[in-house]
């Protein structure tokens, strides 16, 4: 086992582990610490701590001290220059004619590198840029191409619910989202309906995933055929997976159909296995609501290809 402080270096970003030493520091309290990405100003969200050796990722370098007045200045200082690169190398951008889009720019603590992230369809030739921005400077230049995900995440957003994008207020990192969470929470699956801000999946199909997996284990396909605590017997019409109730086709004395509902407690019938039902849902098929499979295999391809967020990776 072995002590640490988790420090993030960006808001909601990524949480990185660093040894203490003797120094007693709570969360909120701001230190200075050597990463990749140079001497770097990350505050301290979780105290000190014991973790599985295992569980860390590579050399765990411990803090150079607890920040200043001074170094507080400093990093105040250095969000101002990052306004101003961002202003020069939209500039430069322009004056080049390149097509690409600029979303951030950051100054190490120490000022020994200037980082740019930007989007673009495709690859860019961007090393004139580079000189023109290293004679500005006068530091080391770099530039670094992130998906779309990332973009929302520094640009930040409304989303469909009205609140503040999820990427850009709480969550640290991307989780794996799919079609098949869409699929188990009964979503439309028109790609325009559940995707984000970002074109891609919205996050939010996974906050309540588990929750949704435990409910549906409870409840009936569409499809199957049921029997009530009356003695009924019915053919599962719809389900509602919060309101856990079910609506059954429940054939009557002459000869007709009647729609009837009932509480999931009050059927018969055989739960599912661990896992759910294989594909997700309940019994519905492939792209409803207009969308074709088609675009779902693309949703979906996108999603693969997007990989994991450049944001953070110089930190570890």
């Amino acid at each position: 086992m072995k002590e640490v402080i988790g420090v993030r270096f960006r808001e909601n970003g990524k949480i990185y582990f660093f040894n203490p030493l003797n120094y007693k520091i709570d969360p909120g309290r701001y230190v200075i610490v050597e990463t990749q990405h140079g001497v770097e100003f990350g505050k301290v969200v979780l105290g000190r701590r014991e973790v599985d050796e295992t569980k860390l990722q590579g050399e765990l370098k411990p803090i150079i001290r607890i920040a200043t007045e001074a170094d507080e200045k400093k990093h105040a200082e250095n969000l101002e220059k990052n306004k101003k690169a961002m202003v020069i190398c939209k500039e430069k951008i322009e004056k080049r004619g390149l097509e690409m889009k600029l979303i951030g720019a950051e100054y190490s603590f120490d000022n020994s590198k200037v980082l740019f992230y930007f989007t673009a369809d495709g690859r860019v030739d961007f090393r004139e840029l580079v000189k023109d921005l290293a004679a500005v400077f006068k530091t080391r230049i770099e530039l670094r191409q992130v998906g779309v995900r990332d973009e929302t995440k520094i640009l930040g957003g409304i989303g469909i619910c009205g609140r503040r994008l999820c990427c850009n207020a709480h969550l640290s990192e991307f989780g794996p989202v799919s079609i098949k969470m869409a699929k188990e929470q009964n979503l439309s699956l028109n790609p325009g309906k559940i995707s984000g801000v970002c074109g891609r999946l919205m996050c939010c199909l996974a906050h309540e995933q588990e929750t949704y997996e435990y409910l549906n284990k409870k409840l009936p396909n569409v499809g199957d055929v049921v029997k009530t605590f009356d003695g009924k017997t019915g053919e599962v019409t719809a389900v509602s997976v919060l309101r856990q109730k079910v609506k059954l086709k429940v054939a009557q004395e002459d000869d007709t159909f009647e729609i009837e509902e009932y509480k999931v407690d009050e059927l018969r019938f055989r739960p599912k296995k661990k896992g759910g039902q294989k594909g997700g849902g309940h019994g519905k098929k492939g792209g409803n609501d207009g969308s074709s499979d088609k675009e779902l295999k693309e949703l979906e391809n996108l999603e693969r290809k997007e990989g994991k967020s450049k944001l953070d990776e110089d930190y570890g």
